[in-house]
């Protein structure tokens, strides 16, 4: 048992520190540091960390770890922390089409974005789907396109160099 939890432990550490795209690429990884496993024994270790693979800039893919800081997800919701603005670094765009804001982030970025504003349950946004680059959240019908960037203010850095369409 010690054995896997040091190789898990090695899994999530090679992924947070380099560009992973695949599981051979990682098994070869894992192997130069004397752990030799199999396709499904790695699978699994995938499947039980909940990585996901996003597209890169570059047009290939690679692992992530999923942002599992449960106390921030708690202070979001609850309200009593705002996101820090300068978290979400790949935020390009906001713009809107009646009571649905569209905001364009660089590519892998979007849905970790869109799980910030939903976690934060403000009332003024119903809900977001997330693409690799692009969210869509759909904000209550009374909500104008100002009162809709204070709340978004609050997930994005809206300066003024940001496009606002």
């Amino acid at each position: 048992m010690k054995n896997r939890k040091q190789r898990v432990e090695l899994i999530v550490e090679l992924i947070k520190n380099n560009c992973i795209g695949s599981q051979e690429e990682l098994a070869t990884m894992l192997a130069e540091r004397g752990y030799n496993v199999t396709q499904a024994t790695l699978s699994r270790d995938l499947k039980m960390l909940k990585t996901t693979k996003v597209p890169t800039d570059r047009g290939t893919y690679m692992y992530i770890m999923p942002d599992t800081n449960s106390l921030k997800d708690k202070l979001l919701a609850s309200g009593q922390i705002a996101m820090n603005t300068t978290y979400q670094s790949g935020f390009v765009s906001l713009s809107f089409s009646g009571n649905i804001a569209i905001i364009k982030t660089r590519n892998g970025y979007a849905s970790g974005l869109a799980y910030d504003i939903d976690m934060s349950k403000a009332p003024e946004i119903l809900g977001t789907i997330a693409g690799s680059d692009t969210i869509m959240a759909v904000m209550r019908e009374d909500i104008d396109a100002e009162k809709a960037r204070e709340v978004f203010a609050r997930f994005l850095p809206l300066h003024t160099n940001i496009p606002m369409i």
